[in-house]
């Protein structure tokens, strides 16, 4: 869609754009050359930067942009996130965000040209809510991260949320990268502050409680970069589960039965380990093989499939274990935390 061909379409469509950073140096300017190529007007964009209190270059990279480009767009405003969290960040964002709707991109993700305009198409054919597939990219490119790319990318590795894999024009229950009109925001409010990690699936449970409808169209395309190494995968798949449990007593209504999946995993671990030490390994390890089996499987195909396989493939069953047992470990811990909260009356 060209430059044109978006004013014809919404002449007075304003949009606000918020990115959430904390110590994003290495990737936050490639999102923000990318903000910079896309084919929707800049005089009918808002530019929303929130700092999380980075110790790297990131805060000077947000005011060298709008010190660069400010007069560019309809505003660039460098902003101070106390809380943090993304979640906060965003509220800030909220609060002062001027145009007629507001899309939140997390810092490190890259956008095509023409995300802009195809989520405004997307709006202007009458929808509230618009949203895309957001596959995961390896960052930097070698052989390790394609590895951990592809368990990632995995339904089995990692989730099969709608916006992963979904390529048709559909209502879904969540999304990524989503621009939501302006009464959506009015009528649904800001983000829980208590929610650091589930953040996104609470305001989506909201908006859909509220009337609003999530419209997925594969024309809105976005991506995300996956953790480079092990460590910082399972510390990621950690945290998340771990707030997939606290979120269970703040907002459950808004988990699907898969968040549970690697809490269910680590609980068989527990109840097998359990038997055998009672009565017999047997169930132990038959249950063992049959996982390295299918993680075994799982991963031949995924070779087979990837354009970029390599040897480092062979440590896909490894992978997908560490995903699973520390999301699983990280739930564990949610709930336990969750329930001693309950118990002291918080």
């Amino acid at each position: 869609m060209t430059v044109s061909s978006c004013e014809n379409l919404a002449p007075v469509f304003m949009v606000s754009i918020g990115i959430v950073a904390l110590n994003e140096e290495v990737a936050l300017p490639t999102l923000l050359e990318d903000v910079l190529k896309q084919d929707f007007p800049r005089n009918r964009m808002e530019l929303l930067l929130a700092d999380s209190g980075s110790t790297d270059q990131t805060r000077a990279i947000m005011d060298r942009f709008a010190a660069e480009h400010g007069e560019e767009f309809v505003g660039v405003k460098v902003l101070d996130n106390p809380g943090r969290i993304a979640a906060a960040g965003i509220n800030v964002c909220l609060g002062v965000y001027t145009g007629d709707a507001f899309v939140r991109i997390d810092a490190h993700s890259t956008i095509p040209a023409n995300f802009i305009s195809s989520c405004v198409a997307v709006l202007e054919e009458g929808e509230q809510v618009a949203a895309g597939p957001r596959p995961t990219m390896a960052f930097p490119e070698t052989n390790w991260t394609n590895t951990l790319l592809v368990a990632e990318e995995s339904a089995f590795g990692s989730s099969v949320a709608d916006y992963r894999f979904r390529a048709e024009k559909s209502y879904v229950d969540s999304a990524f990268h989503a621009m939501m009109r302006r009464e959506v925001i009015e009528a649904v409010g800001l983000y829980d502050e208590r929610l650091p990690r589930t953040e996104d699936n609470d305001y989506f449970y909201r908006i859909r409680m509220a009337g609003f409808r999530i419209r997925f169209d594969g024309r809105i395309f976005s991506q995300q970069h996956a953790r480079a190494s092990l460590r910082r995968m399972a510390k990621q798949k950690y945290g998340n589960g771990y707030w997939v449990g606290r979120t269970l007593f703040i907002q459950p209504k808004c988990l699907k039965a898969y968040h549970f999946a690697p809490f269910v995993f680590v609980l068989g671990i527990l109840v097998l380990v359990g038997a055998g030490c009672a009565a017999s390994w047997i169930p132990f390890l038959a249950c063992g093989a049959a996982y390295l089996l299918i993680c075994i499987v799982l991963a031949v195909r995924a070779a087979a499939q990837s354009p970029k396989r390599c040897a480092a493939f062979a440590a896909l069953p490894l992978v997908f274990f560490t995903i699973h047992a520390t999301y699983g470990v990280g739930t564990c811990a949610g709930i336990v935390r969750g329930l001693f909260d309950k118990l002291r009356g918080q």
